[in-house]
Order: C-alpha cells, then structure tokens, then sequence
C-alpha cells in the first residue's frame, strides 16, 4: 500500500532524534525537505544518504501533485521540516491531506516539538492549553489578541527574536502587566534559557539584553475573578 512517512527532527540537539527515525530515513527512496542545506548536515551527521527534495511553503502546492504521483509509482518518501514535527508552523497539513484524499497511508513518527519542553517547563498550568502558533503580523492581530485575553487555558506562541518584544507589548496592552509568562529560546541547545515572570517584568528582562533563536511563549489563561 503507497504510504508516506512523516519524519520529526530535532529542534537543536542533533542526538533527539529516535532509533526509527533514522532507520526510515535511510530506508526511503526520498526525503522532502525545507532546506536541503540545513537537512543536509543532519543526513550526513546520521550517515544518511538518501536523495532529498526541497518542499516548503512557497513551492507546496506546484509541488504536492508530483510528490502524490511518485508515491503512487512506488517511490518510498518521507516529509521532515528544518526542525521539529511537520506540521507544527510547518508544511505538512497540504501533503497529509492530499495524501488522505488520494487513499495513501500517512505514517507519522512520534518525536520533538518545540512548545512541549517549553510548556513543561514554564510552570504555568500544563493540564489544558491551546497551541496559536504565529500570531498574524497585521490583519487580525488585534481581534485575534481581544479573544484571547478572555481564554482560560494556558497559550502557546512561536515567536522570532526580533519580534518577540512587540508581542509583549502586544499582550501587556491585552491581557495585563501581571499575567504569568515564560520564554523559551535555543531549546535543547548550547545557550538553552527560559524567562519566567509577569508579562511586565520578563519585558524589562528581554528590552535589556540582545535576544537569539527561536522563541516559544507560554501565558497564563484568564482567571476568572471570585
């Protein structure tokens, strides 16, 4: 049966990645792949010779009717991104779909995801949250923010470093200088941190200090008032 592997990668240490993970992607006639610089040094790292393809955001959907097509011929193929779960803020929802609606079995592996660490080890409330990804950069960043300032699980954000500043002031407008918020950065890397705080003071913190890497923001939920 045409099946596709859908491959997670690690998000910074090159040794998270499973057993079965390296064993699909030396068995697959072909990776797709974000970068192919970037996947390069992971293939070559696990001595990993399979061909890759380059499958991103700009080229999905010229791209996701060939890779369909090669699949159904025969060709062994799995879908990484440049880190972490396809997916998760990544391509990976068009191919999945399209692989479902041409009867094509999908084969997802468990492994790394960035706001799982993050949203441990935050120490805000783990039991119930939702995941918002990216923010919209304008239209509707705002409406999506008043919505959100009445939720009552814990949210997840991904945020780039020279964003991540004018998201804060963007919550401390909306949900309060005193709401609970950590940051996570360079996660399972050499320079790893997590700011924990208020949206206030974790602001002061960062407005101070030169910021790097990939960001994952957790906020407390709304509390309502007794």
């Amino acid at each position: 049966m045409a099946k596709i592997y859908i491959v997670p990668t690690p998000i910074g240490n090159l040794d998270d990645i499973t057993l079965r993970a390296i064993n699909v992607l030396k068995d697959v006639d072909l990776i797709l792949c974000e970068d192919t610089r970037r996947s390069k040094k992971l293939l070559v790292h696990y001595e990993i010779e399979t061909p890759l393809r380059s499958h991103h955001k700009f080229n999905e959907h010229q791209e996701v009717d060939i890779i369909i097509e090669k699949i159904k011929s025969g060709t062994k193929v799995a879908l990484i991104s440049d880190a972490g779960t396809p997916g998760i803020s990544d391509p990976g929802y068009l191919i999945v779909r399209t692989c479902i609606q041409n009867n094509i079995e999908i084969d997802c592996l468990p492994g790394p995801t960035a706001f799982v660490p993050a949203l441990i080890n935050s120490g805000i409330p783990s039991d119930k949250f939702i995941f918002e990804g990216f923010l919209p950069l304008k239209k509707g960043r705002k409406t999506r923010l008043e919505i959100l300032s009445r939720e009552e699980r814990t949210m997840v954000f991904y945020e780039s470093p020279h964003k991540i500043l004018k998201t804060l002031n963007d919550f401390l407008i909306h949900f309060g200088s005193n709401r609970k918020v950590s940051i996570s950065r360079e996660l399972t890397k050499i320079y790893e941190e997590t700011i924990r705080g208020t949206i206030h003071s974790v602001l002061e913190s960062l407005t101070e200090k030169s910021i790097k890497g990939e960001i994952v923001v957790i906020v407390e939920g709304y509390k309502l008032s007794k």
